[in-house]
C-alpha cells in the first residue's frame, strides 16, 4: 500500500488489485469448480451463491464449504496481494468472518444497492482519526472471470462509506444505469478490496460465460458480523490462517505479520 493507494481507497471505499493471481491459478481454481458439479444457477441472486462457509446461514451446517476443495481456495485466505491492503483496512488482527462464492448465467438479475455509511450500521463502518483507518466487515472479492460495464457484476457508489445522508430513492432505483454508480472492469485473476459500509450491489449478467467470484469476508479482530466457527477438521491451513479463524477478541491476539 502506498500513499496513492491510500488516498484512492479513502476517498472511493474500495480498490482493485490487478493480476493478483497467475492466469493458471485463476484456471486451477475454475477447474476445481467444475469439479464440483454444482447444480445450475437461478436467474434471481439468491441462488447464485455456492460453497458458503458451515454457519453463515445454518448453525446445524459444518461444512468448509470450499476450503474443503483444495488448497488453491485455502491460499486465498491470505494471498500476499491482499495482507498489506487489509492490515490497512483492519488493522492487524483481523479475522476471517464469513466466505461464499457467487456463479451467474446469462439474464440473472442484479442485487440490490445495500450498504452505506448513512444510517449506522454497528459491524459496517468506516472511520479514520489519529491518522489510521477504522473499519468494519470488508470484502475480498476474487474474480475468477473478467466483469464491468458491458457484461454486469460488482458495482457501487465511490465514497458512499463517508456519505452523511441515505442513499437516495433515485440512485436505489436507477441501480447500475444511475450516474452515480459505477461498474468497474476487473479482469480474470484479479481482487477487488472494498469496505461493506460502500453502497454497493450486482449489476445484471449479460455475458454468454458464467460470472464467478470467490468472496472473502474480513473483520476487525474484535468484531464478529457472523456467527464464529473453527476452521473445520480436515482442511489444511497453515498457522497464520488457522489465526485468521480466530474468535472475535482484542486483548493479546497474535499478529498476523512477522514485522
Amino acid at each position: 500500500m502506498n500513499e496513492l493507494d491510500k488516498y484512492l481507497f479513502d476517498i472511493n471505499g474500495y480498490m482493485i488489485i490487478e493480476n493478483a493471481l497467475e492466469r493458471d491459478e485463476t484456471a486451477e481454481l475454475n477447474r476445481l469448480i467444475d469439479a464440483q458439479n454444482l447444480p445450475e444457477p437461478g436467474l434471481a441472486t439468491s441462488e447464485a451463491r455456492f460453497g458458503a462457509s458451515g454457519s453463515l446461514f445454518d448453525e446445524n451446517n459444518q461444512s468448509a464449504g470450499y476450503l474443503d476443495w483444495g488448497a488453491p481456495f485455502n491460499n486465498l485466505l491470505d494471498h500476499p496481494a491482499i495482507m498489506d491492503p487489509l492490515r490497512f483496512i483492519l488493522g492487524d488482527g483481523f479475522r476471517i468472518d464469513h466466505y461464499y462464492g457467487i456463479y451467474m448465467k446469462d439474464g440473472t438479475e442484479r442485487l440490490r444497492l445495500h450498504g452505506g455509511n448513512t444510517p449506522f450500521d454497528p459491524p459496517e463502518y468506516y472511520h479514520f482519526q489519529d491518522g489510521k483507518v477504522f473499519n468494519g466487515l470488508t470484502v475480498v472479492a476474487w474474480n475468477l472471470c473478467e466483469t464491468g460495464p458491458e457484461v454486469g457484476g460488482f458495482c457501487c457508489v465511490p465514497g458512499s462509506h463517508k456519505a452523511n445522508y441515505p442513499c437516495p430513492p433515485e440512485i436505489l432505483a436507477g441501480h447500475e444505469q444511475s450516474g452515480s454508480v459505477v461498474t468497474p472492469h476487473v479482469d480474470a485473476g484479479s481482487a477487488v478490496i472494498f469496505t461493506e459500509a460502500l453502497t454497493h450491489g450486482t449489476a445484471p449478467w449479460v455475458a454468454d460465460y458464467q460470472r464467478r467470484s470467490l468472496l472473502f469476508k474480513y473483520s476487525p479482530a474484535q468484531q464478529s458480523w457472523g456467527p464464529s466457527y473453527p476452521p473445520m477438521p480436515g482442511v489444511q491451513l497453515t498457522d497464520r490462517q488457522k489465526n485468521l479463524f480466530e474468535k472475535p477478541y482484542f486483548a493479546q491476539r497474535a499478529s498476523l505479520f512477522d514485522d
